[in-house]
């Protein structure tokens, strides 16, 4: 099961699923007053407006942030992709993004579905084979 930690301003809700994290850093520089990596909370909600804080959830590429409303307790949204429709981009020097709801089925058998947003292991050095880590970012692609 996958952890999942929540982050809040009263408006908004952020959900941080540590497990799917790529460390891009796209959040931090993105909203660098709100995602802080090296404070505890490392997300500070209360510091940005909330549309600020959608805007910057929804450039996460693993789809490690997400967020819902808490007035109407949405399901979690992190961006404009639709579950129909599978997309795939390779990353420069990073993991291959898989946009799009997918079952992926492990090399044991078991099976799990992904949802909005996958990042694979294309340097083959993640902890979290297949699905990528951050690793490549210690290695040096040529």
């Amino acid at each position: 099961m996958d952890k999942s930690i929540k982050y809040t301003n009263d408006e908004v809700t952020v959900v941080w699923k540590p497990n799917l994290c790529i460390h891009s850093a796209n959040c931090v520089h993105g909203l660098p007053e709100v995602f802080k990596p090296k404070e505890k909370p490392w997300v500070q909600a209360e510091n940005a407006s909330t549309e600020k804080i959608i805007k910057t959830v929804g450039n996460c590429p693993s789809g490690a942030l997400s967020y819902y409303m808490n007035a109407t307790r949405n399901t979690e949204s992190s961006s404009d992709v639709n579950s129909e429709n599978i997309k795939v981009e390779v990353a420069q020097n990073g993991p291959l993004m898989i946009y799009g709801k997918l079952l992926v089925t492990h090399d044991d058998g078991r099976q799990e579905e992904k949802s909005k947003v996958t990042a694979f292991c294309r340097c083959g050095e993640s902890s979290n084979r297949p699905f990528c880590d951050g690793s490549h970012k210690q290695h040096i692609w040529k």
